[in-house]
């Protein structure tokens, strides 16, 4: 495998507006993996979560995404601890709408006293008086769609959130959504190999809103992961590197997030951003059956 990390910044990946006053550039770090097991309590090597989040930073990365559930707490305060007073161009999304009763599990809550809790809560981790980007995590079977989106509605017009952001969701929910108040970003699972959210992807695309996959590389049966490693191997890259490399091709409104504990594998991850796939390699790709979701 060729070396891609010795000058690569995410700079290369280009930049993507969001909201139309915060430019990222179009490669970000997902911070759910900078906790523990489960995504429960500390990490494993804390010191080695915090220089990932500090290379993350050194090598261009100016889009970090978290939540109030990942730990929970954990990752927002750890981000703080290690970068705070934050670069001036570091923009950092977290989310709220999640209950963790315990390792592996999470429990929707989208009741508007909880959204309020959750974001007055991240303020306070995060050390900033207002959060660039907050995303309602999970729609609230038990919760009006409307009265969660409200609360967030509430809370930007207090000035504690810049812009509103979702999170798996459908299209449909957007369009509610965009009755109350502009959506920035939408953060769906979505991958090489898993595309349900393909017209979600597609509405943000036209609403030139950015679109955050979330477990971007993983998955892929035995014959669409043998494709992959292919061209991989025809490009001198990592399976990986290809995955992503995709995603950043597929749209422009892609904003890949993957997260890691590692700072080698973070360093692998942005390697992606200078693999210019040929059009043969990307139409390949494209042929990929998805695997169904459930």
């Amino acid at each position: 495998m060729a070396d891609r990390t010795g000058t690569i910044t995410a700079a290369l990946a280009g930049t993507i507006d969001i909201g139309g006053d915060l430019p990222v550039n179009r490669f970000g770090f997902g911070a759910m993996r900078i906790t523990g097991e489960g995504i429960w309590g500390e990490p494993a090597d804390r010191e080695e979560c915090k220089r990932v989040l500090l290379r993350a930073v050194a090598l261009g990365i100016n889009f970090i995404d978290t939540a109030d559930s990942y730990g929970p707490e954990v990752s927002e305060r750890l981000i703080a601890e290690t970068l705070h007073p934050y670069p001036e161009d570091l923009v950092i999304a977290t989310k709220g709408g999640l209950n963790r009763p315990g390792p592996g599990v999470w429990e929707p809550d989208g009741r508007p006293e909880h959204l309020r809790a959750a974001c007055e809560g991240s303020l306070k981790r995060l050390r900033v008086e207002q959060i660039d980007v907050y995303q309602f995590h999970r729609p609230d079977p038990k919760v009006p769609f409307e009265e969660s989106v409200g609360a967030l509605v509430e809370l930007k017009a207090e000035g504690k959130i810049r812009h509103i952001g979702l999170s798996n969701v459908t299209t449909d929910e957007v369009e509610r959504a965009q009755k109350l108040t502009p959506i920035v970003s939408v953060q769906n699972r979505y991958s090489l190999f898993e595309r349900d959210s393909e017209p979600v992807l597609e509405f943000c695309s036209l609403e030139e809103m950015a679109f955050l996959p979330w477990r971007p590389v993983a998955g892929g049966n035995l014959g669409a992961s043998a494709v992959v490693e292919e061209i991989a191997r025809r490009n001198h890259a990592t399976p990986s590197q290809v995955a992503l490399a995709w995603l950043l091709a597929h749209s422009p409104v892609m904003l890949p997030i993957p997260g890691t504990s590692k700072v080698e594998h973070l360093e692998e991850n942005l390697g992606a951003v200078a693999l210019g796939l040929a059009p043969a390699d990307l139409a390949e790709l494209d042929k990929i059956a998805p695997e169904p979701r459930g």
